[in-house]
């Protein structure tokens, strides 16, 4: 349970800092050009075979966790590793690698934010809320007060509003559009409509390309079978940013309610195009029957 160590006057600095030393991007040099230098040397090998060869993951894997044996305090490293599970989609390595970090750095609020979205990602909402709980007790940042309204959104949890309005009282620059964003969201999932997208509007109000709101407002729309109001609100997501694959993703879905098929598939594709692996997207085409 989140105890609200942000009172009303509580002041949250926003501090830009350097992460990483010089030492230890030197070490991050060195690990590029090593994986590098490798994959040159297959490939100048494969040149002989015919054969176009990569490294493998299994090395990359290895060059990683001995670079991190022979450089155990380099923090870029570990992220490097952590990274490397995520993209392959292991999630279930790079929550215990973060575990294991955690256990020798548990005032490290950098992990428990790394850990809170491997668990997002991971589809356990719930863990990611206690993750990210720690580590705004640690840090204050507005940015983990904002996520972590936004995660209370999604589970229908009214402290989405109790963080809104502190967010709101506090006057952070560039927090209020994020506050209302929260509770257009709280609104969404819990099933009031109308009231979610007063906030969404008063949200993009203030700032016009912000695309998520565009997205949720468009699907409070379609949820209210209100396709044809949900393309405009679409199309105009698009066109003001054109790689938006949600906007493209969403507007797929409601021109196929609107038996507009050819629409939707171009939509789908294009979705696609811009994300390579969109699960909804490539589903939705093999079931207009779209190989």
């Amino acid at each position: 349970m989140l105890i609200f160590i942000l009172s009303e006057n509580c002041h949250l600095a926003i501090a830009c800092s350097s992460y990483f030393c010089t030492m230890q991007k030197l070490i991050l040099v060195s690990l590029v050009l090593l994986i590098t230098i490798m994959s040159c040397n297959n490939q100048d090998q494969s040149k002989e075979t015919g054969k176009k060869t990569v490294v493998s993951v299994s090395t990359r894997e290895k060059i990683l966790q001995d670079s991190m044996l022979q450089y155990p305090d380099s923090p870029i490293i570990k992220e490097k590793l952590i990274q490397f599970y995520r993209e392959g989609s292991e999630f279930d390595k790079a929550i215990a690698f973060t575990n294991q970090q955690l256990q020798n750095d548990s005032l490290n609020d950098r992990l428990w934010d790394i850990k809170a979205n491997l668990q997002y990602e991971n589809e356990d909402t719930l863990a990611a809320i206690a993750s990210y709980e720690k580590a705004l007790q640690i840090n204050p940042l507005p940015k983990y007060v904002i996520l972590l309204g936004s995660l209370y959104a999604q589970t229908k949890n009214k402290k989405a509003l109790e963080v809104s309005d502190f967010l709101i009282r506090s006057k952070i620059p560039k927090t209020e559009t994020e506050a209302l964003f929260i509770k257009g969201l709280y609104y969404n999932y819990a099933g009031e409509k109308m009231k979610a997208i007063a906030f969404f509007d008063q949200c993009l109000n203030l700032d016009y390309n912000y695309m998520f709101a565009y997205r949720e407002k468009g699907i409070a729309l379609y949820d209210m079978g209100r396709y044809t109001d949900a393309v405009t609100v679409l199309d105009k997501a698009v066109t003001l940013q054109s790689n938006f694959d949600e906007g493209h993703y969403w507007l797929g879905r409601c021109l196929e309610k609107l038996n507009k098929p050819n629409d939707a598939i171009e939509a789908y594709k294009i979705a696609l195009q811009i994300t390579g692996d969109y699960p909804e997207a490539r589903d939705a085409l093999t079931r207009l029957g779209v190989k």
